[in-house]
């Protein structure tokens, strides 16, 4: 079987191959540099329509989307657990990935695109105030579901890297999360997983070679 991760800086693409690296799949890395408009070509988009990564490519065949993704890789290495092995635990790890995908990541992105989601003028920094709150809420209820806990569930499972995704990428933006000690202290761990240690120095590595390039 062929895998190929198609990843772009700073992106949730960072779930999947935390997750890929944690099962111990062998998978190429196709790096996207979105500034240089490279998720717009119409090889990508013959790939992916929607110009967004992650894409994992299963022998030839894109899958999209990270609930999608995630469940895919859970089921093809099983032994990794990357989602609870008890059926109702299960779907409620897929309930908070689905979450995490359809209601924190969403709060995310205006921080960094606005214009997205009002042209009027001057508009960008009363978008950024919305969204802030509502990641605010977000965040509350990450950090009661992690009380007492190490993990989201039992163990590390894939919805872990999806909030530590999430949580990276708020702090990208400057915001203040020392209100969630629960939700930080989860950051903390996950920063001392090899496999996010492996994804964070691609990253590196891939921001210098695309800034040498510009």
């Amino acid at each position: 079987m062929e895998l190929s991760l198609y990843y772009a800086p700073l992106t949730c693409a960072l779930i999947p191959y935390v997750t890929l690296t944690e099962a111990g799949a062998a998978f190429e890395v196709r790096n996207l540099n979105t500034r240089a408009n490279q998720h717009r070509t119409p090889e990508f988009l013959a790939l992916n329509p929607k110009h967004k990564v992650p894409v994992l490519v299963i022998d030839g065949e894109p899958l999209t989307e990270n609930v999608a993704i995630q469940i895919w890789i859970a089921r093809r290495f099983p032994g990794a657990k990357l989602l609870p092995e008890d059926p109702w635990q299960e779907i409620r790890a897929i309930s908070l990935i689905a979450w995490f995908a359809s209601t924190l990541h969403p709060h995310l992105t205006p921080n960094a695109r606005p214009e997205n989601y009002c042209d009027l003028p001057d508009s960008a920094e009363a978008v950024r105030r919305v969204a802030r709150r509502l990641l605010m809420e977000d965040f509350a209820v990450a950090d009661t579901v992690l009380s007492g806990r190490e993990w989201l569930f039992d163990h590390f499972t894939a919805p872990d890297a999806y909030l530590f995704w999430c949580l990276r990428r708020a702090r990208s933006f400057g915001l203040d999360l020392s209100g969630f000690p629960n939700c930080s202290a989860h950051f903390d761990r996950m920063l001392l997983r090899s496999s996010v240690q492996k994804v964070l120095v691609h990253e590196k590595q891939i921001q210098d070679a695309f800034a040498r390039a510009a």
